[in-house]
């Protein structure tokens, strides 16, 4: 059998009817470009070549963008699969400009399934992220009428522990004034350095710690009671504090930085960690704000399941992404640093501030109680919500390891 005949037979049918440009190519015309006897030469056999592997490649990426948009459906605890949630902006951005690609390049009818299973993508990524965009009604409200005596602002900041400017946080901390300080990835170093704040934050709870997970909570407002915790996982903890506001009125505070999902292994740490606060919230008799870095997106199975467990609201909800998360990439940009509150909380302000010489941008909040419940409530839990997260709590209180990403940042600069 000839060569041609060979390569014709082993294409299979997508490129054998492949278009390039506005000629069909036609391998009988190509066998300059697999045996070198052909007619078909020089630069038109180039063209084709690079338009074939052009298309190949294509093709793989239309193949990765719909099984990474498959895969997060997957109620599976593993980073491979929850990884996949983090990146929905960006798959349906390139979904939406594969589409058309593959239309006009692929002969029909694969021009026009693939191009349709890209938008198809697409569509499934951004009914996810639409809820945080103005185009969704909000879950957080405006309080009809403000009082500064039943309010409280919070600065969470992951400081990122190989992160030596101190002073910039500092001075973002002096020039915002807020209520509450969280500083997340603190070590021994950024404890020390964030003395320079202590005569405006009497009231402290620091834990530095050099495997990344290291807290900090510095408050104008009195704390009336705290709890410092490793709730699974050794050397991960988390703060559950009593914040008296001026006003007298008391809420609860928990400070929160989970696990990152990697690639190589489960997130049931991360994720029990996160249900398990959410339950907690829900039996809480104060009402409750949770903040910190919850490595994780606010569309993920994840963190809604958190919300259906706590019953709290997401301010992002309605108004916009506020992406946090990376601060050094103008483009692979997702919202990791949260906060959650109760429904009896109104919203007064939420800003993202500068960058401080972190991988992350820190946030800016500002909360006001008020005596009854508003906004739009998170659906009910469900029956499997609360035994997933038992069945994950149990199985990795069991284990014993170190945290994920401890040696991360062992080379500091």
């Amino acid at each position: 059998m000839g060569s041609v005949q060979s390569v014709q037979l082993w294409l299979p049918p997508l490129w054998r009817g492949l278009t390039v440009g506005t000629r069909r190519w036609n391998p009988a015309k190509a066998e300059g470009l697999w045996t070198g006897t052909g007619t078909d030469r020089g630069r038109d056999g180039m063209m084709t070549a690079i338009s074939m592997i052009g298309l190949g490649l294509a093709g793989a990426l239309a193949a990765l963008l719909l099984l990474m948009t498959l895969l997060p459906f997957l109620r599976v605890a593993h980073g491979a699969v929850r990884s996949c949630d983090f990146p929905r902006l960006q798959i349906c951005g390139l979904a939406l400009a594969l589409a058309p690609v593959l239309y006009a390049f692929l002969p029909p009818p694969w021009g026009a399934i693939l191009g349709a299973v890209m938008l198809l993508a697409a569509a499934i990524q951004a009914a996810h992220v639409i809820r945080f965009t103005p185009l969704w009604r909000r879950q957080s409200l405006r309080p009809e009428h403000e009082d500064p005596q039943a309010q409280v602002s919070l600065l969470a900041a992951n400081v990122k522990l190989s992160n030596r400017a101190y002073d910039r946080l500092i001075t973002l901390v002096q020039e915002e004034a807020p209520d509450i300080v969280m500083a997340i990835e603190g070590d021994a170093d950024w404890a020390e350095a964030l003395a320079a704040l202590h005569p405006d934050y009497p009231h402290r709870i620091i834990h530095p710690l050099d495997n990344g997970y290291g807290m900090a909570l510095l408050s104008r407002l009195p704390i009336a009671e705290h709890e410092l915790r490793e709730l699974l996982v050794d050397k991960v903890p988390s703060i559950r504090a009593t914040i008296r506001l001026r006003n007298d009125s008391l809420f609860r505070l928990y400070v929160v930085h989970p696990e990152p999902p990697v690639p190589s292994q489960d997130t049931e740490g991360r994720d029990a960690e996160i249900g398990m606060i959410g339950i907690e919230t829900s039996e809480d008799p104060l009402p409750s704000v949770v903040a910190g870095d919850l490595n994780d997106v606010a569309w993920s199975l994840t963190t809604r399941r958190f919300q259906r467990l706590s019953g709290l609201l997401d301010p992002r909800v309605g108004r916009g992404f506020y992406n946090s998360f990376d601060a050094r990439s103008p483009i692979l940009r997702w919202p990791l640093d949260h906060l959650f509150h109760d429904p009896r909380f109104r919203l007064v302000e939420m800003r993202r501030l500068p960058d401080i010489g972190s991988d992350h941008f820190p946030m800016l909040f500002r909360l006001q109680l008020a005596p009854v419940e508003a906004g739009e409530t998170p659906e009910d839990a469900r029956a499997e919500d609360l035994a997933e997260v038992r069945k994950m709590a149990a199985k990795e209180a069991a284990s014993d390891r170190e945290a994920v990403g401890s040696d991360w940042e062992d080379e500091k600069s």
